[in-house]
């Protein structure tokens, strides 16, 4: 796609976004999320241009969902014309997948295998995995005969 833009989910996740964002050669986003007064719900706006394009939300995981799915809906209501959401660590604890099914606003999730899913695959059509056993297998490798191993990951 030409037409992405690489979003970071909260500002925590800012420079894991920007780090995507430069490699791809894509414009980067921010969700950001404020809270006025405690026990109150999150204001969310985005900074950065996503309107008529693809946003693509990069995250290290995904627990229950809520930020997740309440970012896209907000991303959306911005203009971006799909979102996709990736992570590496699926926890997708308590009423994510049911969070992920519900909304429309999420086309797909893309999570590795770092935490086994059990029937989750079955029960969510949007969830991919992408197996990091490649990436292990060189690291233990690279490790073992003494090669450098940030070379993997550059």
């Amino acid at each position: 796609e030409d037409n992405i833009v690489i979003v970071s989910p909260d500002a925590g996740g800012v420079e894991r976004a920007r780090a995507y964002a430069k490699r791809l050669n894509a414009p980067l986003a921010i969700v950001d999320k404020r809270r006025d007064k405690p026990n109150q719900a999150q204001a969310m706006h985005v900074i950065g241009d996503v309107e008529g394009r693809v946003a693509i939300v990069v995250d290290d995981m995904i627990d229950t969902a809520g930020t997740l799915c309440a970012g896209a809906e907000v991303l959306l209501s911005y203009g971006a014309t799909r979102i996709v959401a990736c992570a590496t660590h699926p926890v997708l604890s308590g009423p994510a997948i049911d969070r992920i099914n519900a909304t429309d606003a999420l086309s797909q999730v893309i999570v590795t295998d770092t935490i086994p899913l059990g029937d989750k695959l079955e029960r969510c059509p949007k969830l991919k995995v992408a197996s990091v056993a490649a990436l292990l297998g060189k690291t233990i490798h690279n490790i073992h005969t003494g090669s450098s191993v940030s070379v993997l990951f550059v």
